[in-house]
């Protein structure tokens, strides 16, 4: 099946291989749009390729690894035309749940992967080595004992140690917790929050399907990318509205003239009113006759009781995370400036929550969403499979919504560029 034999010459040809192929890879993938590039070299062309060889031979401190890393590194700052900076690099190497791109390094999974390859294969191997067996590996309890000092965690044991998953979580999650301790400002620490929020990167996980609207264009790609990691996004300028605009580009989310706000509104509006309508509740925008005293309505209406004999009534909002000022909020709790948004809906609307089962839907820039909003998206995908008979129609939904955010977010700091005027003639 080509697993190396040896830790010595037959693993280096391997590894070697393994390089060579990954080079050509990139030099390939720099070919392709950069969403279908990101989705390739995250879920076939790197760690992927690599975890058998990584799974069957201990290669702990290898350093063809870090050769493999090295290449990783430079091939994702091409697809994306970021450079990166070590701390840049190590977040995107994390888990998607914990923030990162979900571009592994061969380095960080060689301990897990050998580990829970070697547990989970210990009764196979006493059934073929017979009296042969000996219950003491050498290596399995040198990089065990490596593995527990590391993580400051005790040793997985029975079936949890032949899950990969276990021997990775507290490493990576070492690896996050180092990276928010390094962060000498709230604007970093606000944002390596809110990229480890559930659900903000949802947008890396759906595949770019330009007919579901699932397709962000290179641009796009590269300053969700920037964002999510705090890599530099553009030159510092000046914004039409006066304001400066750093490097990190974030002015243009908060911008006073607000552009693509209303667009990125009506869109978020328009995907919550389809999916109701496939999950078969029939339902309008913006309904007339349901507003305020000073005439403002909310943005959807069902026209059947969703919840408790009452109606849905939902009104959605987008609010920046790094803020100036949200920062000193969102820099210590993971959504707390659409939670605070959430409930400026509710005081706003509290003379219908009477008459109606209202959940205000609140997104922040970089990804998270407040727990009612979360609740409802669930409950609407839940329904939706009921009548697709799609397990996945919620994960979908969140994906749309999470490729809607960052779309506009791309909108919003183009807009943050003065335009010269083009003269035809």
């Amino acid at each position: 099946l080509g697993a190396p034999l040896s830790t010595g010459e037959a693993l280096t040809l391997c590894l070697e291989a393994r390089c060579e192929e990954l080079s050509i890879a990139i030099e390939r993938l720099g070919m392709v749009d950069k969403h279908d590039a990101l989705i390739l070299l995250r879920c076939s062309m790197s760690s992927p390729k690599l975890l058998y060889t990584l799974r069957c031979c201990p290669s702990v401190d290898n350093p063809l690894l870090d050769r493999y890393d090295v290449l990783l590194r430079k091939g994702l700052s091409s697809i994306l035309n970021i450079d990166m900076t070590d701390d840049q690099w190590t977040q995107a190497s994390l888990p998607i749940k914990l923030g990162g791109l979900g571009i592994r390094r061969a380095a960080s999974l060689a301990i897990p992967a050998f580990l829970a390859s070697a547990a989970g294969t210990q009764m196979i191997q006493a059934s073929m080595l017979g009296n042969s067996f000996t219950d003491t590996d050498g290596v399995m309890e040198t990089l065990s004992l490596r593995w527990s000092e590391e993580t400051q965690s005790p040793i997985p044991e029975g079936n949890c140690a032949r899950k990969q998953s276990q021997w990775d979580g507290p490493l990576t999650r070492k690896e996050a917790s180092t990276l928010l301790a390094g962060c000498g400002d709230e604007y970093h620490r606000a944002r390596l929050r809110a990229a480890s929020a559930a659900h903000a990167g949802d947008w890396l996980l759906a595949l770019p399907l330009t007919a579901c609207g699932l397709r962000l264009d290179d641009e796009a790609i590269r300053i969700a990318a920037c964002l999510r990691l705090g890599a530099r996004t553009c030159e510092p300028h000046i914004c039409p509205c006066g304001g400066l605009v750093t490097a990190d580009g974030s002015h243009g989310l908060s911008c006073g003239l607000g552009p693509g706000r209303f667009a990125r509104h009506a869109y978020l509006n328009d995907i919550i009113s389809r999916s109701l309508t496939l999950a078969g509740v029939p339902n309008i925008k913006e309904p007339p006759g349901i507003s305020r005293t000073d005439g403002k309505r909310p943005d959807g209406l069902t026209l059947i009781p969703w919840q408790g004999g009452r109606c849905l009534l939902w009104d959605a909002t987008v609010t920046d995370t790094v803020a100036p000022s949200y920062l000193p909020q969102t820099s210590s709790v993971v959504g707390a400036a659409a939670e605070l948004a959430a409930n400026r809906k509710i005081s706003k609307y509290s003379e219908l929550t009477t008459s109606y089962h209202f959940v205000p839907i609140a997104f922040e820039t970089m990804g998270p969403i407040n727990s009612s909003g979360v609740a409802l998206i669930k409950e609407l995908g839940r329904r939706m499979t009921l009548i697709t008979g799609d397990i996945k129609e919620t994960s979908y939904l969140f994906q749309r919504l999470s490729v809607a955010i960052q779309r506009f977010n791309a909108v919003a700091l183009r807009g943050s560029f003065l335009q010269p005027d083009i003269v035809e003639g």
